[in-house]
Formats: C-alpha cells, structure tokens, sequence
C-alpha cells in the first residue's frame, strides 16, 4: 500500500479518535469538580401591577364616570356570570359593582336614564365606568357616532356575599319601584 492510501486511510480513523477523546471530556464523571453543576438562576418575582385590582364596591353609592357600549362582536360571547351577551337586553359591566346589581343609569347631557343588571366585568378601556348593552346605550341617547358618554351610575339593589342584598341610593326612586 502506498503512502498516500495509507494517509486516506488515516485521516477519517485520526478525526474519529479526536472528536471520541473531546466527547470524552464531555461525559459525566464522579469526581467532586465535575458535579458541581451550574444551576438557573431563580426567575425574578413578577413586578407588581401598577394598577391595584378594583376591590367590590357593595356600598350603594353613585358614581359618575364616562359609559361606553360593548361592540358587536361581543354579541353572543359569554359574559361574567355565564350567560350570552345579547345586545338587545338591559345587561351591562362594570369592575367594581358585584355581578347582579341593579342600577339606574342615566346620561347626564340628555337625562334619559335606563335599569340595567351588571352582568359581565368591564369595561377595559382606561377612564370607563361602564359598559352598556347596545340597545340601553341607545335608549339613553349614546349614539355609535359619538360612542361615548358621561353617566350617573345608580345601584338600586346590590348583592352581597351572604346572599342577602343591600338597597342602593336609587332604592327609593318612583321610576324604578318594580326593581327592588
């Protein structure tokens, strides 16, 4: 055999045997050095919210704040308390009123008010108060083009934990006698 088939030969057998020896540092090996094995740092604490979750307002105080309407692609989507969004209804949402409460809610530039039921959580949108189904929106005068609108807020029953209900500052209002 010639040299140089010899060397052909060779070359592959000497890259085998140097890649086997650099594996061979690679393995695991019982010594005290070689356990030491570093870890993953601890993943940092999350930061804190910058805004604190609205906490269940069971006063019964109004509140004035601006009212939007939900969107039509939420019609039929399941709200908070499990039932469907149906824009034709008297259902609304809210981050702080509990789920069940009754409130009056009337736009301050025209007056006109609306009973609704706080259904669902919402709204999302920074500065909203509530979030009103369509239909309500537009009996008390909120119009798609204009969107929005300032409100008064009355609960007239609200829900309490126990299971019992507290009445709210509208409770005693002629105009909404057959919600409480």
């Amino acid at each position: 055999m010639s040299k140089r088939n010899l060397s052909i030969l060779l070359v592959p057998v000497v890259l085998a045997a140097a890649l086997g020896s650099t594996l061979a540092g690679c393995t695991a090996n019982d010594s005290a050095q070689a356990s030491i094995v570093p870890q993953e740092a601890p993943a940092p604490p999350p930061a804190p919210d910058s805004s604190p979750k609205p906490q269940p307002d069971r006063s019964g105080r109004t509140r004035v704040g601006i009212a939007s309407f939900y969107a039509d692609w939420f019609a039929g989507r399941v709200m908070a308390n499990g039932e469907p969004m149906d824009p034709g209804g008297a259902n609304a949402a809210s981050r702080t009123l509990p789920l069940g409460t009754t409130a009056k809610v009337t736009n301050l530039s025209t007056g006109q008010s609306a009973v609704v039921t706080i259904q669902d959580r919402g709204p999302y949108a920074k500065g909203r108060l509530v979030d009103l189904s369509p239909a309500t929106a537009e009996q008390i005068g909120i119009t798609r083009k204009q969107g929005v609108a300032r409100v008064k807020v009355s609960p007239i029953v609200v829900p309490l934990p126990d299971g019992t209900s507290r009445a709210g500052v509208a409770a005693n209002d002629p105009e909404v006698a057959q919600y409480r």
